[in-house]
């Protein structure tokens, strides 16, 4: 019972997600007049049949942002979560297989990273960049941080699971047949950790929708006037009575569902990979 319901809800985060992206794929559909058109006439309005969660301060259609805003996230979370990924590969997992000097050194710079507090190395690499870039840039430079920052969790995983196998049988059987180091890591080693790749990347996506989210919050994550779930959440600023105005909560709740779908998407990863 317990199996069949865990997979219902499993299902449904899927679903959700699939939805979620699917919406905001479309959004150049949905909302042809784009994220950035102002309606001065209307600004700060509720919502309308002509804005369906109303207007910012400035007069831009809020719905149209949230879907802009989601596709950003959608699309370059997953990327952030591959670069990651990879070179916690090449970084932990070769370092584990090549062992000795190479595995000290590259732990000793993971352990360094991961002393540092998060958000803090985030804000800290975030701010000696230029503010003053084009949206798109901001973009790529945002989630090019969250990816060159996000491998070392994993990368001390894969180092002591590749450290094991460069041990194990039948690695050692390969290595006497006369398979070169360079190939044995590639053929015999890397996919043995797939596993743990697998539980990295999915883990990746929704921490650093989330770290995006704190960036644009301080101001630091995606310029305007390009949307992001940051910048959409920096106007609960100065939300005076959620009874009042709760459609701005809408992108918190969106944020809240997608995040939340993540973490039963990756508990089936982890029950396949079991």
């Amino acid at each position: 019972m317990r199996i069949g319901r865990a997979t219902t809800w499993r299902g449904a985060a899927c679903a959700v997600l699939l939805l979620v992206a699917g919406v905001s794929l479309a959004a150049n559909w949905i909302a042809p007049e784009g994220y950035a058109k102002q309606y001065r006439e209307a600004a700060d309005a509720p919502p309308s049949h002509a804005h369906w969660l109303g207007t910012d301060e400035i007069g831009r259609d809020r719905f149209a942002r949230v879907l802009y805003g989601t596709r950003i996230s959608l699309l370059l979370a997953p990327a952030a979560a591959l670069l990651s990924t990879l070179m916690a590969a090449l970084i932990g997992g070769l370092s584990g297989y090549l062992g000795g000097a190479w595995s000290r050194a590259a732990m000793a710079v993971t352990d360094l990273f991961l002393s540092l507090p998060w958000l803090f190395l985030l804000i800290t690499v975030r701010a000696v960049l230029p503010l003053n870039v084009s949206p798109l840039f901001s973009v790529l430079v945002t989630f090019l941080i969250l990816g060159l920052l996000g491998w070392t969790s994993a990368a001390r995983v894969l180092c002591a699971t590749s450290a094991t196998l460069r041990d194990s049988d039948f690695v050692r059987q390969a290595r006497a047949s006369g398979i070169g180091a360079v190939r044995l890591f590639w053929m015999h080693v890397l996919p043995n950790l797939k596993p743990v790749l697998y539980a990295q990347f999915w883990i990746s996506i929704p921490a650093f929708i989330l770290s995006e989210a704190n960036l644009g919050i301080l101001g630091l994550g995606v310029a305007e006037p390009m949307p992001s779930w940051g910048s959409l959440l920096k106007e609960l600023e100065g939300l005076v009575s959620v009874g009042e105005e709760p459609w701005k909560l809408v992108p918190l709740i969106l944020l809240a569902i997608v995040v939340t779908s993540f973490q039963f998407v990756l508990a089936r990863q982890e029950e396949a990979a079991a």
